[in-house]
Order: structure tokens, then sequence, then C-alpha cells
């Protein structure tokens, strides 16, 4: 377990950098490292977001520059919006333009969530093709090797926002939709809390300015945010993040 800066046990590595620049350079440095060295296929959950484009941008750069193939990864995401594919809210889009095209990724290694899809529909479709494809732990779930994680300025984590109901909170499905999100589209599908906990690893990338309350909050034991939630649910998560408390 990491130090907090206030020197008490925590449940995660917290990991500093000057701007987010240094971050996703970093960032980028790592995941190479671990498609790299990896002895068998990864299986990855992957946000969006404005510095997800960066460090889709950076991996991609990196992997062409070093020669790093990534033809042993599998790719998931951690939330959709119920939006087409080519829709620029789509975070698949950010994806597909910014690191899949540029890497040359097989189409057979991509699982989207299908946002163009009715929901419920698109859900169960994601739910049966991850459990073909990701093992699962004890509990049935299946065990990502890595899920990266974004947080909002209200500490939310993929499609899981803050005052959600105790159906989205305990369930142990994969992945699950939500109507009421407080951030436009309404409609989208996530991952559970469930199975990002059951996650080999957990990537959080807390980046940006107006985001240092929510980032306080979450780091405090007594944190009422999702990633707050998502962290004590861990032993370990690694932070990285240029917020500044």
């Amino acid at each position: 377990m990491a130090q907090t800066p206030s020197g008490h046990l925590s449940r995660f590595e917290l990991i500093r950098y000057a701007d987010d620049r240094e971050l996703v350079r970093s960032v980028a440095e790592r995941w190479l490292g671990a498609v790299s060295g990896a002895k068998s296929s990864l299986r990855v959950a992957l946000s969006g977001g404005r510095i997800t484009r960066q460090l889709f941008a950076e991996t991609a750069s990196l992997a062409a520059s070093q020669k790093i193939s990534f033809g042993n990864v599998d790719f998931f995401w951690a939330d959709e919006r119920c939006v087409p594919p080519t829709d620029p809210e789509s975070n698949f889009a950010l994806a597909q333009k910014t690191l899949f095209e540029p890497l040359g990724i097989a189409e057979t290694k991509i699982h989207r969530l299908r946002g163009e899809l009715d929901p419920a529909t698109a859900t169960a479709e994601a739910n049966l093709e991850i459990a073909k494809i990701v093992p699962a732990n004890s509990s049935g779930l299946p065990e990502l090797d890595v899920v990266f994680l974004g947080m909002g300025e209200d500490g939310h984590v993929a499609s899981l926002f803050p005052g959600a109901s105790s159906e989205v909170q305990e369930n142990r499905s994969p992945f699950l939709f939500i109507t009421d999100s407080p951030k436009p589209p309404p409609s989208r599908i996530t991952l559970s809390y469930a199975a990002i906990a059951a996650a080999k690893e957990v990537w959080v990338i807390a980046a940006g300015a107006g985001k240092e309350n929510a980032f306080r909050d979450s780091l405090s034991e007594k944190g009422n945010t999702p990633l707050a939630r998502i962290l004590r649910l861990r032993a370990l998560t690694a932070i990285f993040t240029d917020i500044q408390l």
C-alpha cells in the first residue's frame, strides 16, 4: 500500500506530475511496458475524455517509434455513451481515430459497446462478449488486466455518478446501463463497480482544473464520490494526477 500525503496507509498509489504533458508521457510509457512485457494476451478497458485523447496519441506515437505491437491486446470500454460509433461523443470514435487506426489494430481485437442499439440489448451483448474473452474470477466476474478511468469534476468514474441508486451501486453484472446521467447524453453503458473492483489493475488519470475538491474528497477515508467508492472496494489502485492539493 502507498502512503497518502498525510502519511496514512491507503489503498492507492498516488503518482504526481507537474503537468498533463509529463503525466501522459509517463502513463503511455508504463502502458507500453506492460504490453511489451506481457507473456499472454492483455484485456484492457478504455475510457474517454480530453486527457485520454492525449494519452492515445502519445501511446500511438511511442509505440510506432519503438516498434511495439498491440496485437496481443483485446480492447473493451469502461463506459460508452448511447450514440452511434461515428458520433463525436462516442468513446469508441475517439479511440478509433487516435489509437486503433494509427496502430492498425485488428477489428477482432476491438469489443466496443454498441451505443447505437437499445441500451438493454447493447448491455446484454456486451456481457456475453466479455464473458467469452476475459477469464472470470471466483465470483464469476471478468478479471480485466487494466481498466483506465478518468475522473470528472464531481468525482465520477466511467459512467458511475454521485447519487446513483443502490441498484447501480450493488449491480453484479460486468456492464449495466443507466438512463439518468447528469451529463448529456443521459443514456450510457458502463462497467459496474463490481467489475472495476475485480480488475487486476485500475489506472485512474485525474487531471485538469476544477477537480480539486472532488479529488480531495475521493482520497479521504470517508469520501463520498464514485472514485472514493472504487478505492474502498480495491486493495490497490494507481492514481496518476497533475492536480495540486
